[in-house]
């Protein structure tokens, strides 16, 4: 008898349709496994038969031949064993094939029937949609997650038994609800940080905040100390609340990559990813056997922190250009390519020499001639022109450390401000596809939106001679000038605006390892 059950493969952030035929017909005894298949799958005939008797039901003594097609489309993991149990019982009779065709059903199995989670719930529920089925039946684990999708009947089993039960209708299995809206309300805007936390550093403040308006890349250069690390990760309290759109496009990611956690739903803030200076390039923007977003990815529509950037390896750095640039990743392989997006703020810090205290304004720098130029050579000078603001972070006082009357803007306050930024560039890209702020631009965008008066075209000129940057430093400064004119609701880039986005060009001055 032949039977026909339905599953998916998950490449990149997308998943495709698999349909697994299973015929058991009369033959030499043997179970035979087709449609390019990896180890994991191909493994599965041994967890599928232990399953299956210690549940009570029968493996047919007969030829069994399973089919998994497309036959092109190599097959990966081990979330196929549900979906191939289910085909051998109903063409051996002991499941109702009737409801077969409705359905995706995904899971792998453990020796004791019990149904283990997958990667990919969320993207794999919303290719069932489109390809028109009526549910899906996946682990109890990933259920609220597959729930997202809207019209799509999800139902979470915990074993093989209740599987069959519910498909020969011997057994109701409940199906699971999610209110994505209500778990975006409830995540959004909920942080165990805030900036009226840091005491003192307003012209940091003043920086972050700029970059959170125009979501620009920025680096903090300061000694051990000054608060680096504890202004970065304040930057998420300050961005503007992800869409439905961006919440569930960083669920896919999270999803493909298993990060979202048992009966978890929707990504509702923004990601912050804080990755070790020992990761690999492979780690960082994806990849391996069986390619896997990497940290820039996990970073979509979040923050990237890179503590002490010089201490990462300089190819780890190097890789980062493109995806920078073009904000997604291609991993190419020999017989495919999967692409994942990875649209990041950038934020990264690091000591202005080995021992901490280049340019202090208390302690004495103990490092040699050159040996400060040698530690900032480590960043290639592409990659900081990639970043849009410098900023230097010098020690808090004592007096300002000690000064609890002191009252700080919490981050409510500046992300109201950030906001009000935000809306101008929404008005001025609303027409313009895949552009939602002004670090966004491209060059020929920026020569538009960009303009400065002839005041501040010499000023510019100046900066350019004494700074010797390139033509992509000089974007920048064009872009941030353009933020900070938005965040004075200003619709023209004014002479002090220019001003003060040339100044976040620290690492580009004489004075920095001269």
């Amino acid at each position: 008898m032949l039977v026909k059950t339905y599953g998916s493969a998950v490449f990149g952030v997308n998943a495709h349709k698999i349909t697994i035929e299973v015929n058991i017909g009369q033959g030499q005894l043997n179970y035979f496994m087709v449609g390019l298949p990896d180890n994991a799958v191909k493994e599965s005939q041994l967890r599928i038969e232990t399953a299956v008797k210690n549940n009570g039901f029968k493996m047919p003594r007969e030829r069994v031949v399973v089919n998994m097609a497309p036959a092109d489309i190599r097959k990966e993991g081990s979330a196929y064993d549900l979906s191939i149990a289910t085909g051998i019982l109903a063409a051996s009779g002991q499941v109702n094939a009737d409801k077969l065709e409705q359905f995706i059903i995904m899971g792998e199995l453990s020796l004791d029937g019990g149904v283990l989670p997958i990667k990919g719930a969320l993207p794999i529920a919303v290719q069932a949609i489109k390809d028109g089925f009526k549910g899906i039946i996946l682990p109890a684990q990933n259920a609220r997650e597959a729930a997202i999708v809207k019209d799509l009947e999800v139902y979470g089993v915990e074993n093989l038994a209740q599987l069959v039960g519910f498909l020969n209708g011997d057994e109701s299995v409940a199906r699971t609800f999610a209110d994505p809206r209500k778990d975006y309300d409830e995540q959004n805007g909920v942080f165990a940080v805030d900036f009226a936390d840091v005491q003192g550093q307003e012209n940091i403040k003043r920086a972050m905040e700029i970059a959170a308006a125009g979501g620009h890349n920025i680096i903090l250069i300061g000694p051990p100390g000054a608060g680096k690390t504890m202004l970065a990760k304040r930057l998420p309290t300050i961005l503007p609340p992800m869409t439905l759109h961006e919440a569930l496009e960083t669920t896919k990611i999270h999803s493909v990559a298993g990060k979202l956690g048992d009966n978890a739903s929707l990504v509702g803030t923004r990601p912050f990813r804080s990755p070790h200076h020992t990761i690999s390039d492979v780690a960082l923007v994806g990849g391996g056997g069986v390619p896997q977003p990497g940290e820039i990815s996990m970073a979509h529509n979040g923050v990237l922190f890179l503590d002490e950037l010089p201490e990462f390896k300089r190819t780890v750095l190097e890789v980062m250009r493109q995806p920078l640039e073009e904000r997604k990743v291609t991993i190419s392989r020999a017989r495919f390519a999967v692409e994942y997006p990875a649209s990041f703020m950038l934020v990264a810090s690091m000591n202005p020499c080995p021992c901490g205290y280049y340019n202090h304004p208390e302690k004495e720098c103990v490092c040699g001639p050159g040996v400060v130029q040698k530690y900032l050579s480590k960043i290639s000078g592409p990659l900081l022109d990639r970043i849009d603001i410098h900023i230097e972070v010098t020690p808090v006082s004592f007096d300002e450390l000690s000064n609890r009357k002191q009252s700080n803007e919490n981050s409510k306050v500046v992300r109201e401000r950030v906001l009000k930024a935000r809306d101008f560039q929404k008005s001025r890209f609303e027409n313009t596809e895949g552009i939602y702020s002004n670090a966004m631009m491209p060059s020929n965008m920026v020569m538009e939106l960009c303009v400065i008066n002839s005041i501040g075209q010499t000023l510019l000129k100046t900066a350019m001679q004494r700074l010797n940057l390139s033509a992509r430093a000089y974007d920048r400064i064009l872009k941030v000038s353009r933020t900070i004119a938005d965040l004075a609701q200003s619709e023209e880039i004014k002479v002090e605006h220019l001003a003060e986005a040339i100044q976040y060009r620290s690492l580009d001055r004489e004075n920095w390892a001269g």
